[in-house]
């Protein structure tokens, strides 16, 4: 497995590159290990390599590494599509939701919050291309949950995720990622009750560096550090998006 850790540190190269390339201080950007179909000793090595959080897709995978000590002393968030169903098994278990992609999952969020007696991070999810095979919020969307936050005093939002066009050269996500930091730098001088912008999540395996430089400040990286998934062929998506 020392790939993963030469993997990680390559990529943390790049990270320092591009933050500094920019004026930023590398520190300031998290790197999130997305570790969908890599078991918990994978996952395992991965945080004693260097990354700060992991990501999860899946239940199923998170109900089953979690027991495992998969993710050590690091933070783990859910990032894939939460179903409203299996809300009670995410909430409570993960330091940060970051796919509330619709009001109804929101809900259901702050509804098993309330049960739990605790306050559940979650960052909304962001169409920003607008495309209809994806869910999320539209901008204006996120405007409006936003300014409605107050009604949801068991969840905290913390910041906006996106998932950009898949890339087919470098730049080309460019302008999403520009728009998302825009969005975002908007809702902060709103000052909305229950609302700090602590958190960009966007740039992926093949795009992180120029999601840094328009201001992520998290990454999630799934095949530039565990390598190319291998799916089932039953399973296996059109094109595989590389986190």
């Amino acid at each position: 497995m020392k790939e993963i850790a030469q993997n990680i540190a390559a990529i943390r190269e790049n990270m320092a590159k591009a933050a500094i390339a920019c004026g930023r201080d590398p520190a300031e950007i998290q790197l999130c290990a997305a570790s969908k179909m890599n078991d918990a000793e994978r996952v395992r090595y991965a945080v004693e390599h260097g990354v700060d959080c992991c990501g999860e897709n899946r239940v199923q995978e998170l109900t089953e590494k979690q027991p495992k000590g998969a993710y050590g002393d690091k933070p783990v968030h859910f990032i894939g599509r939460l179903q409203t169903n299996k809300v009670n098994k995410v909430v409570g278990a993960v330091d940060l939701i970051q796919s509330v992609d619709r009001l109804p999952l929101l809900e259901c969020i702050e509804k098993t919050a309330e049960k739990k007696n605790l306050i559940q991070k979650i960052l909304l999810e962001v169409n920003i291309a607008d495309e209809e095979s994806k869910a999320g919020f539209s901008a204006s969307e996120v405007m409006e949950i936003c300014s409605k936050m107050r009604e949801f005093p068991h969840v905290r939002l913390v910041g906006l995720m996106a998932i950009p066009p898949v890339s087919q050269k470098n730049g080309d996500n460019l302008i999403f990622f520009e728009k998302m930091h825009t969005l975002c730098v908007d809702i902060s001088r709103k000052k909305y009750d229950n609302v700090i912008m602590e958190c960009l999540s966007m740039g992926m395996s093949d795009d992180y560096e120029d999601a840094i430089a328009c201001g992520s400040t998290m990454i999630r990286v799934g095949t530039a550090i565990f390598g190319r998934r291998v799916y089932p062929d039953k399973q296996a998506p059109t094109t595989e998006i590389k986190k």
